[in-house]
């Protein structure tokens, strides 16, 4: 597995490769990412940052996520009735929301292969499968009665 600094570093170099800035704000967003075990709303990625440069605005951070974003370094998803949480680009996938619990599931993009082919094919509609999020329950909050 790749350190986390050459992700960082990895990251660093997309920056670059299309001519922009390399700043501290923007290696600390990258660690923030980098480091996180799941995905993050702007406003947790803003905590983050500026619990290790206090000096980095909120407004510094969106720019700088949508700067990622163009770059193809982050994707964002909206998961249910929630603020949308940014992850690293790579394997794209799809999530499952529990209406109860809010819990959400990665669940690999190859389960809405189906869905993606129909809505092309029968609307013209192509399907970014990184935005997917279906919402339900999941199997604890229906096994333990807690679906209202």
């Amino acid at each position: 597995m790749a350190s986390a600094s050459a992700d960082e570093d990895a990251i660093a170099s997309v920056i670059r490769g299309a001519a922009k800035r390399v700043t501290v704000a923007k290696r600390t967003v990258a660690a923030v990412l980098v480091g996180a075990s799941g995905h993050l709303t702007a406003d947790e990625i803003t905590l983050a940052v500026q619990r290790r440069q206090p000096d980095v605005s909120p407004s510094t951070v969106y720019r700088i996520l949508e700067e990622f974003e163009e770059l193809n370094i982050v994707v964002h998803a909206h998961l249910g009735q929630h603020a949308a949480v940014y992850h690293l680009a790579g394997a794209v996938h799809g999530h499952l929301t529990c209406d109860v619990c809010h819990a959400t599931f990665e669940i690999p993009a190859a389960h809405f292969d189906a869905l993606s082919k129909n809505l092309l094919t029968k609307f013209g509609f192509r399907l970014d499968r990184h935005h997917v999020a279906l919402s339900g329950t999941c199997e604890y909050c229906r096994e333990n009665a807690r679906v209202t």
